[in-house]
């Protein structure tokens, strides 16, 4: 049954990639920023988006104010663009994992429900983003969700359950950008349900923030996932408040330092970043963070010896990730990011991407190695994991691609049954068709 449901994820992806190379499309840009621009998807993104390129970058530090395709309103104090620029963004996944479920009763039940089963998503993800000059040194991005969120809380009686989340205004920014010389100083009022401090200014594709990484299989490709900086249940940030009625202090912590620079031809960039504090935030509860992480990139052209693609090369990006989010104090307010008390949550990563057709496929693989005593089912000598993962991207247009990404788990965590066949076993398969139109 296994191998009948991986040879169906297989043929789809393979129906999806013949029939796109027979019927090549035209590449439209028709999101939000390129409408705004007046430029392609593929100028702002390296092999395919969300990734970043240098001039992506420019862009997003630029506050979102960069024109060129639109004629602007202007006066006194004034300059918008004469159209409200909006996308439509939405995730379609088919996901399959390999355990088994354990009824409490007979045993385990051959993929009896969920992802082992066999689960499609549709939609994984859907969100109506509207964003882009609001004036000379001001832009903005608004994301509002399109379908129900989820979030953890506690009840009455001290127990934490999960409720259905009805607010659109799931996550906004709005970058205030002056040039002092050839440096941009930027204050950015934000606010997310689920991206993290990061949300309020990122440029890197490690997956410092969960949206702008490489592949689907976040957490088995970034060292921040993994120690949950950028997991939605821990996630929740604020910037900068307006809202007279919130109480904020005392403060959490954030910071971001990285340098992009170019050398022979090559976009790098590395950064480190820190998370500390205790703090409230939108309530009387007390929260502490304590964790750091450093990355690093390097996004380029090699040649080929077979002479194609001689003049420009084929792309590759290659990201490095490592992060620790410290153990919790006994009887103290616990960390935000690892509720263990006996060891630190910490995990590094290295992934490389090869685009095999510029700017249409691209294939990856990626290794993670980790420790988390804090996850469910961890004991004292199971509590390690490992994950290698496989990928393929292939865009049906610049705002429109396929993925296809497979993880194979590893680690003393997974010698436990009811960590492995018993729950979601150690193998993990995603079909994404992503779109932003």
């Amino acid at each position: 049954m296994k191998k009948k449901s991986m040879l169906f994820v297989l043929a789809v992806f393979l129906f999806f990639l013949i029939t796109s190379l027979l019927l090549i499309p035209k590449a439209n840009a028709i999101p939000a920023f390129a409408r705004q621009t007046g430029q392609a998807c593929a100028i702002c993104h390296f092999q395919h988006f969300p990734e970043l390129n240098a001039y992506g970058r420019a862009f997003k530090a630029g506050g979102y104010t960069q024109i060129g395709g639109q004629s602007l309103i202007e006066g006194e104090i004034l300059s918008l663009p004469s159209t409200l620029n909006a996308s439509l963004v939405a995730k379609v996944r088919y996901q399959k994992t390999n355990g088994k479920d354990n009824d409490g009763a007979t045993g385990p039940t051959n993929g009896s429900k969920g992802t082992n089963k066999g689960e499609l998503q549709f939609p994984d993800e859907a969100a109506l983003l509207i964003g882009g000059r609001a004036g000379e040194h001001i832009g903005f991005l608004l994301e509002a969700g399109l379908t129900p969120g989820e979030t953890k809380v506690t009840d009455s009686a001290g127990d934490t359950v999960t409720v259905t989340e009805t607010n659109l205004f799931t996550s906004f920014k709005m970058p205030i950008v002056y040039g002092v010389g050839p440096v941009n100083l930027s204050v950015i009022p934000f606010t997310t349900d689920a991206l993290g401090a990061s949300y309020g200014f990122e440029l890197l594709n490690t997956g410092a923030i969960a949206m702008q990484r490489v592949l689907e299989h976040a957490k088995w490709t970034t060292a921040q996932r993994y120690i949950g900086t950028t997991d939605a249940d821990t996630a929740k940030a604020e910037g900068l408040a307006f809202h007279g009625a919130t109480d904020f202090g005392p403060y959490m912590s954030y910071v971001r330092v990285a340098a992009t620079p170019q050398f022979m031809g090559w976009d790098f960039g590395a950064g480190a970043q820190y998370w500390r504090g205790t703090g409230k935030s939108g309530g009387d509860t007390y929260t502490h963070a304590d964790a750091w992480a450093i990355d690093a990139q390097a996004q380029g052209y090699v040649g080929l010896p077979f002479g194609i693609y001689k003049n420009t090369g084929l792309p590759v990006g290659v990201y490095l990730t490592l992060g620790d989010a410290k153990k919790s104090n006994a009887g103290g307010t616990a960390n935000l990011f690892n509720s263990s008390t006996n060891k630190d949550k910490m995990a590094w990563s290295v992934l490389a991407e090869l685009g095999v057709i510029p700017r249409k496929a691209s294939v990856s693989v990626g290794y993670l190695a980790g420790q988390d005593r804090s996850a469910s089912g961890a004991t004292a000598n199971n509590y390690k994991q490992n994950a290698i993962t496989f990928g393929a991207t292939y865009h049906l247009a610049q705002n429109v691609r396929l993925e296809l990404d497979h993880s194979i788990l590893g680690g003393n965590y997974y010698k436990l049954p009811a960590n492995n066949r018993e729950a979601d076993g150690k193998q993990l398969t995603t079909l994404m068709l992503f779109a932003a139109f």
